[in-house]
């Protein structure tokens, strides 16, 4: 377990890396958050299995899947359950309150390293708080937001931010306006070039 400098994990620093226990398509399988490099990922935390917000998420990143897929992004959810407790919340079908299969995996941090790593652990609840982050290509993390436990996050957004963030990365002389979206004017930043964005809107 790679842990982060003191103080609070932020953007621009390196994921912290693990190797983890997780069930995709009903099997046990070991996943190593360095082998996806390369590629963008999407770690999202969430408190427990068989809870309430939590399947809301968890079915709708899945149903979102191939679109995260189509951007070159890998999702994992994490929470301290074990992978026991994920399968078989995943065997239980929605209607009861489970999740069905997904379409990527549920990461078990029973040790609750992983959590602590991201700082996303609530040590009096002994569960991670709804934690997100968005990690580049090369590992470094360019998103992160925290939730408390009650209210669940967007994905939508998420896709949005994931979008923004290829797009500047892809055009290092360009920034993105709030809310922007694919297709959406870009802005440069620079003084007098950046009047041109202004003048457009």
């Amino acid at each position: 377990m790679t842990h982060p400098t003191e103080g609070c994990l932020r953007v621009g620093q390196a994921a912290p890396d693990f190797t983890a226990e997780a069930v995709y398509d009903q099997e046990f399988k070991t996943i190593k958050l360095s082998d996806y490099r390369g590629k963008y990922v999407v770690l999202f935390f969430y408190p427990l299995d068989f809870t309430f917000v939590c399947p809301t998420e968890i079915t709708a990143f899945s149903d979102r899947y191939d679109e995260f897929k189509n951007l070159g992004t890998e999702v994992f959810g994490v929470s301290v359950d074990s992978v026991f407790s994920h399968l078989a919340w995943i065997q239980t079908d929605r209607k009861s309150g489970g999740v069905g299969d997904l379409n990527y995996p549920l990461v078990a941090d029973i040790k609750k390293e992983i959590s602590t790593a991201y700082n996303v652990l609530d040590p009096d609840a002994g569960i991670a708080l709804r934690g997100l982050f968005i990690i580049d290509k090369d590992g470094i993390i360019q998103h992160a937001t925290i939730n408390n436990l009650a209210f669940g996050r967007n994905v939508e957004e998420t896709l949005r931010t994931l979008q923004a963030i290829q797009h500047v990365q892809s055009h290092p002389d360009e920034v993105c306006p709030a809310g922007w979206k694919p297709g959406d004017k870009t802005m440069t930043p620079d003084p007098v070039k950046s009047k041109d964005y202004f003048a457009a809107v």
